[in-house]
């Protein structure tokens, strides 16, 4: 039996491991970095032990170090969660020669299936030869032979896109997994992304357990995933259980694995099989009824499953919740996660709590929210009003195009595909602002400063008090008056007003408004405000052209001959910068003259930090 289990993890998967363990009655043990050090994961587990080095290259990615802490913490597993080694079959064979119990697939089974080359041989397929793709097999996908979660892949449309296209995906690739080898394959615009879990045992039995649909997805990154896949007939069911069945047996697998395909025009194609845990896994959890990460410590402990699994009931939907602004190409964002909270009724799956820091280190997934209702139609409805109520303060996040997502026509008519997001994007992140957000925030400004109900009123009529507010990328300016009935704006009856609480009356409607500040951010409901300094500074204007850092992170690469003085073509790649694990190109806003240059290979950079200048004629 197992007694004690490391998890060579972090964050979201660690936490999730974790709370099995404690039902089971096992201890854990977390590693961390120095970036982690006081991370959830580690703050939640019963023993923490530091790994030494740079993150991620020198902690989580080094497999001799976390063997190492785990006979150091007497720990008798090890859980590699997924990403970082989870489907590296070195570091299970270290696992299992240090006399450790793996909870995972047999070091051979994820050898086989783990490069994405190697999977495809053995399913009888092959990917295409990079040199020899010629302009009839266009458009390809250039795609990570190691890892996932949309690292290392570049969609490419024309030839002379490749080159670049493999340098970029080998280097990401290389960061995210250690593992810079990439592969060809032809990209389908349209088709669906559909997966089968499985779990099997060591005594020849393998689960099917229904579809997942994650055909949502932005950088090749599912956001939305789904059970059972919408729309899948009986008979393509028996296939992709087939074909996952016989993918488990080709390899002689053991525990939780997931095989993914894509499916177009009713026929599928097989992509990979996943060794790991899925980050999607709480989907099939919640319509069967089970505990995977139980599942897993039952099979490693030589525990046989029964011959037939669960009966599913229901519908299942998971959103994830990134740190990130769609609207500004998905850049990641960073800073103080000020207050994390969703309702009652759905499940909230996360790394992080109240007061923590979001990093430029790791990936920019908040946490996963996942909905489960009898019928597919009230599992989004559940999951949409959940989300626009849930209270997440902190940097920009994702919440507003999730709910959009989930109620847009072409998902809950089930007619979506993985250019969802290429297609709609636009409309999705257009700007819906409340307009009685900035007056509620100055209104619980304004009370929160004075020691009285009448606050700054005076006997005599004064001019209103004003206050500046930026709210989705425009200035708002709202004035108010100190009156003997209290505060008072026009157009609106202020029925209430305290530091944390606004109720206006507009119409005869009444509104209520929940007010939080953090220093200059403003959350008023779900609206993410900006105070503004009465007096703007002018050493902040910058001149047109400039192009700055939308987030923090370090400059990977200046494209080729440029520099001060060179012509640059609008939409332009001229430099990119890696931040959670990622590649980001920032890119000429119009065609002109590059005047400055300050960006260089290897330098950390800021949010706002001035790269570069493009001046235009």
């Amino acid at each position: 039996m197992i007694s004690s289990v490391l998890v060579a993890n972090r964050g979201e998967i660690a936490c999730r491991i974790f709370r099995t363990c404690r039902e089971l009655g096992i201890r854990t043990v977390a590693v961390y970095s120095d970036a982690d050090a006081d991370a959830l994961h580690t703050r939640v587990a019963d023993t923490a032990v530091r790994l030494p080095g740079a993150a991620p290259a020198g902690t989580y990615l080094r497999g001799d170090r976390i063997v190492k802490a785990a006979l150091a913490s007497g720990a008798d597993a090890v859980h590699p969660g997924y990403g970082f080694l989870s489907e590296n079959d070195g570091f299970a064979r270290a696992v299992v020669d240090a006399g450790l119990t793996w909870i995972g697939p047999p070091p051979e089974a994820i050898e086989a299936m783990a490069s994405k080359t190697r999977a495809k041989r053995l399913m009888g397929l092959a990917p295409l030869d990079a040199a020899e793709v010629t302009e009839a097999d266009l458009p390809v996908l250039v795609k990570a032979a190691a890892g996932g979660g949309g690292r290392g892949m570049r969609i490419v449309r024309r030839l002379d896109e490749l080159p670049d296209a493999l340098e970029g995906a080998r280097a990401e690739a290389a960061s995210a997994f250690g593992d810079g080898e990439v592969f060809v394959e032809p990209y389908l615009e349209h088709g669906r992304h559909v997966e089968v879990q499985i779990l099997a045992d060591t005594h020849g039995t393998v689960w099917p357990l229904g579809t997942r649909d994650c055909s949502l997805q932005r950088r090749h990154q599912k956001v939305v995933e789904e059970a059972p896949a919408p729309g899948i007939g009986e008979e393509l069911t028996k296939e992709l259980h087939a074909l996952s069945v016989r993918a488990a047996r080709a390899v002689s697998y053991v525990g939780a694995g997931t095989v993914e395909f894509l499916v177009a025009d009713g026929r599928a194609h097989f992509l990979e099989m996943n060794t790991r845990l899925q980050v999607e896994h709480p989907v099939t959890e919640a319509v069967f009824g089970l505990d995977l990460v139980a599942g897993q410590i039952r099979v490693a402990e030589g525990h046989a499953l029964e011959s037939d699994p669960p009966r599913p009931r229901g519908h299942a939907i998971e959103a994830r919740l990134y740190a990130e602004d769609p609207a500004q190409g998905w850049a990641p964002q960073t800073g103080t996660l000020h207050r994390l909270a969703v309702p009652d009724g759905v499940r909230l799956d996360t790394g992080y709590t109240d007061g923590d820091t979001i990093g430029v280190h790791y990936d920019a997934m908040l946490a996963k929210v996942v909905a489960h209702a009898p019928t597919r139609a009230e599992a989004i409805r559940r999951l949409a009003g959940a989300l626009e109520s849930a209270a997440i303060h902190g940097p920009v996040t994702n919440r507003d195009l999730l709910v959009r997502s989930l109620r847009h026509e072409e998902f809950t008519a089930a007619r979506m595909d993985t250019g969802f997001y290429d297609r709609h994007l636009a409309g999705l992140t257009e700007p819906a602002p409340d307009p009685y957000a900035p007056l509620a925030a100055a209104l619980a400004d304004a009370r929160s400063r004075s020691r009285s109900r009448f606050g700054g009123w005076r006997n005599l009529p004064s001019q209103p008090q004003a206050k500046r507010y930026e709210m989705a990328g425009e200035e708002h300016e709202v004035r108010y008056r100190h009156t003997r009935q209290g505060l008072a704006a026009d157009g609106v009856r202020v029925v209430h007003a305290d530091a944390g609480l606004v109720v206006l009356e507009v119409d005869g409607v009444r509104r209520k408004f929940e007010v939080c500040r953090y220093g200059d951010q403003v959350h008023v409901n779900t609206v993410r405000l900006t105070a503004l300094p009465r007096f703007p500074d002018p050493a902040s204007q910058l001149a047109p052209g400039s192009l700055v850092a939308p987030m923090p992170g370090t400059v990977v690469k200046i494209a080729d001959g440029l520099t001060e003085g060179a012509t640059v073509q609008a939409g332009q790649g001229l430099i990119w910068l890696e931040a959670m694990k990622m590649q980001h190109q920032i890119s000429a806003p119009a065609t002109g003259t590059l005047t400055a240059l300050h960006a260089e290979p290897g330098r950390q950079v800021e949010p706002g930090m001035l790269l570069a200048v493009v001046q235009t004629p």
